[in-house]
Order: structure tokens, then C-alpha cells, then sequence
């Protein structure tokens, strides 16, 4: 299958060297922000990996071709298709794109599988997909992927759009390590508490690295999910991020949105809702969930090359 892996040259080798490497996802691109702010989002992205010591690599599939990094041109080819007809790829949907030569944007899932199969470590994204809100049968397949791909994800925590306990539950239900980098609880997306327990406590780059190395050596199957807050300055207010939530769940119930295009359609309006405020608090994190990967990467590298 890797030989169906197109790789930015910088990837590859950095890959082959043990150099540190951060996979990104591609859907923040096609289906998270509209154009020019998704292209803007995904370079600013790929800067605050190579700000924290490591180099980006976005995932995507373009004419059926899987690319293990991204060029600036393919990012703004990408970013122009916003709304348009690509396929939003999770595990069911990866064969199809590839079969049928389309373009394909990576979930969290997607880009956990094809970062596994690269050589990929640590990958970085806003939030993780979970359990919608009144729809408990509604499950993100992102749940079921870090229970069964040996991949760490940096995130921010599941989307706060969604029902965060149900969403924890799943977590242990399929034998997740949660992290809280520098917190004592899950953080919740926009805002930096949700009450949710991690199950440890890790306050550098260094210790995380040291458990990964632990999963390594165990040869666990399983992901692991390193939780980061919002920086406190970009940190949305929870009442009013609460507030626009429970009215875009109400507005999309009453619309008939569920499934695939729920997330896409509540973040959305979700920005709209806060005038905006909601996507200052999702760039934030998002870069910098970038930077801790990216320090993550290095910490590990530094361990499987002494």
C-alpha cells in the first residue's frame, strides 16, 4: 500500500532520517472554512509546525493520489474547491476516492490511517469528531480509529458542538489514553474546561514522548489523544459559545442536517452565531495544537535516535 504514497520530498526524508514530522489534516481545508480563510489557516498551520521544530505534513488525496504533504499550490488548489465536489474521507471512504480518482479532504480518521501507513507519529488538529448531540447513535468513526490505529493525536479536545461525556465514554470504551497537556481535565474546543477527567497529567514535550515510546514498546494497536486548551487569550466565552451551539444543534434538528455534513454545517454557523468569535478561538487553536505537536515530534525523535 506505501507505494501508493506520493511524498513531498522534505517528508520523505525527514521520515527516512527520524526527523520529527507532523501530520495535518485536510478536511479545515474543504469542508472546515471558506475560501481564502482555509488556505490561510492551513499555511499558518504548516508554520507553527516548522515554529515548533518539525516538519508539516498535510494530508490529501488529489485525483485519486494519496499526498503525504501538501505543496502551496496544491493547498490552493484545494482551498478553491471549498463546497465543491470532494469527498470527505474517512476509513469507508478512502478506497473510493482512490478508485475513482477523486479529490478526497482526510477526517481525523482518514488522517490517522494514512499517516500510520507513511510512518507518521504525531498529527495535529483542531478537535476530534465524537457523539452528536441528541443523536447518540450519531458516532464519529474518529472514536473507533483511535481505538485501533497507533497513531498520537494533538487536539483540542472532541468539538464542543457535540456531546462531550457520551464522547469521553466512547474514548474508554475503546482503551484511548487521554492526555491533559498542562491541565487536569479534557478541554472542551473553544473553551479550555469541560469538567471531563484526563486519565494523566503531562506538563512537557518530553513525558508525552516517553509515553508514546511506552505504547511503542507494548505494541498496542490503540492511539493516544494529548488534549491542549485554547491559548486563554483567543478563549471564547462558554456561555456565549454554549448559547450558539444548543441553537445551531436546534436549527440543523429542524433542518433535517445529520451525519457527515452536520459538523461542517454547525461550526459554520456556529461562527456566524458569535460574529466570528468562534473561528478566532479555532485558529488559535489550532496553531497552536501545531506548535505542541510539533515539540512532541522532537522530544520523540531526540528518544528514537540516541
Amino acid at each position: 500500500m506505501t507505494t501508493n504514497l506520493i511524498f513531498r520530498p522534505e517528508v520523505q526524508a525527514a521520515i527516512q532520517e527520524n526527523k520529527p514530522v507532523v501530520a495535518l489534516e485536510s478536511t479545515v481545508i474543504t469542508h472546515g472554512l471558506p475560501y481564502p480563510d482555509n488556505v490561510k489557516t492551513a499555511v499558518s498551520m504548516e508554520t507553527a509546525v516548522r515554529e515548533g521544530g518539525a516538519i508539516p505534513a498535510t494530508i490529501a488525496i488529489i485525483k485519486g493520489q494519496i499526498h503525504i504533504g501538501l505543496t502551496a499550490d496544491q493547498i490552493e488548489y484545494l482551498g478553491q474547491q471549498a463546497g465543491k465536489n470532494v469527498r470527505k474521507c474517512s476509513r469507508r471512504d478512502l478506497p473510493l476516492a482512490v478508485a475513482n480518482s477523486e479529490d478526497g479532504a482526510t477526517t481525523v480518521a482518514g488522517t490517522m490511517i494514512l499517516a500510520h501507513l507513511a510512518g507518521i507519529e504525531l498529527f495535529a488538529t483542531g478537535g476530534i469528531g465524537g457523539v452528536h448531540r441528541g443523536h447518540p447513535f450519531d458516532v464519529s468513526a474518529d472514536l473507533a480509529e483511535l481505538g485501533r490505529t497507533p497513531v498520537t493525536v494533538v487536539s483540542s479536545g472532541a468539538k464542543s458542538i457535540l456531546d462531550l461525556p457520551a464522547t469521553r465514554e466512547v474514548l474508554e470504551t475503546h482503551g484511548v489514553t487521554v492526555i491533559g497537556y498542562g491541565v487536569d481535565e479534557m478541554p472542551a474546543f473553544f473553551s479550555r474546561h469541560s469538567g471531563l477527567p484526563v486519565d494523566a497529567r503531562l506538563d512537557t514535550p518530553e513525558a508525552v514522548a516517553q509515553t508514546i515510546l511506552a505504547r511503542r514498546q507494548l505494541a498496542l494497536q490503540s492511539g493516544m489523544l494529548v488534549t491542549v486548551p485554547v491559548p486563554p487569550e483567543a478563549a471564547g466565552d462558554p456561555e456565549e459559545m454554549e448559547a450558539a451551539i444548543v441553537q445551531a444543534t436546534q436549527e440543523a434538528d429542524e433542518q433535517g442536517i445529520h451525519g457527515p455534513a452536520s459538523t461542517p454545517w454547525l461550526l459554520s454557523r456556529v461562527v456566524t452565531l458569535t460574529q466570528g468569535r468562534s473561528m478566532q478561538a479555532n485558529t488559535a487553536l489550532l496553531q497552536n495544537n501545531g506548535r505542541v505537536a510539533a515539540a512532541i515530534a522532537f522530544a520523540f525523535s531526540q528518544i528514537v535516535n540516541t
